[in-house]
């Protein structure tokens, strides 16, 4: 089952390199985002410094949300996603599969450059790591969550609006949890209760969300 879940991750990474656009509009979208607010707000330091975390945890989960559709829908349009139904590998661990290839292609790129962008916010260099370790935490908790909408609105015309109306709601903690760990650390207050939330988060997301998607997906294709 291992090797099959092996080759399932390497198939979905190789078919994202041959659609680098698609991959590379999230990063983009994440950057001029987030790119966008020091020269809206202006060059007060500690006004940049206190939105600093929301305004990136806010363009980290908008990005997120642009490449949700595509989870599933190519599988979808040429037949792949049925012979995963029939397939021996139980669609669960499928579906986890797919979800952690989903969030290497469009949240782990996030994770990488958001240290970067922080310093447009001057935001201190020992707050850098538990924003970074924050995101990295919550982003596969966005791609869990926003697997069951992509699973419930696959195939369905205007399928885009109607995931953005179920997940967002969903991703309200997420992103509360996430953008108060760095606010909580740059208060003196320490950001380990914020992330230890968020691990528990993503154990919780990673144990159900795979099995929530997988039936989601036989109700959608039956």
């Amino acid at each position: 089952m291992l090797g099959v879940l092996r080759t399932m991750v390497c198939r979905d990474l190789l078919l994202a390199m041959r659609r680098r656009a698609e991959v590379a509009n999230v990063l983009l979208f994440f950057i001029i985002v987030a790119s966008l607010f020091p020269l809206g707000v202006g060059p007060e330091a500690n006004l940049l410094r206190s939105i600093a975390p929301g305004v990136i945890w806010v363009a980290a989960l908008l990005a997120s949300l642009l490449g949700l559709g595509r989870m599933f829908a190519a599988d979808y349009a040429d037949g792949t996603l049925e012979q995963m139904l029939l397939g021996a590998t139980p669609l669960g661990m499928t579906v986890a599969a797919k979800v952690f290839a989903h969030w290497v292609i469009s949240g782990l790129p996030l994770v990488l450059i958001s240290p970067v962008l922080a310093l447009q916010f001057d935001l201190p260099q020992e707050l850098l790591g538990v924003l970074a370790l924050s995101l990295a935490l919550g982003t596969p908790v966005l791609s869990l969550i926003g697997a069951i909408g992509a699973a419930l609105t696959l195939g369905l015309r205007g399928g885009g609006a109607l995931l953005s109306l179920l997940v967002l709601p969903l991703y309200v903690p997420v992103l509360i949890i996430g953008a108060g760990a760095a606010e909580s650390a740059a208060s003196s207050l320490g950001g380990q209760a914020q992330l230890l939330l968020l691990g528990g988060l993503l154990v919780f997301a990673a144990a159900f969300a795979p099995w929530a998607a997988a039936v989601a997906l036989r109700i959608s294709v039956e």
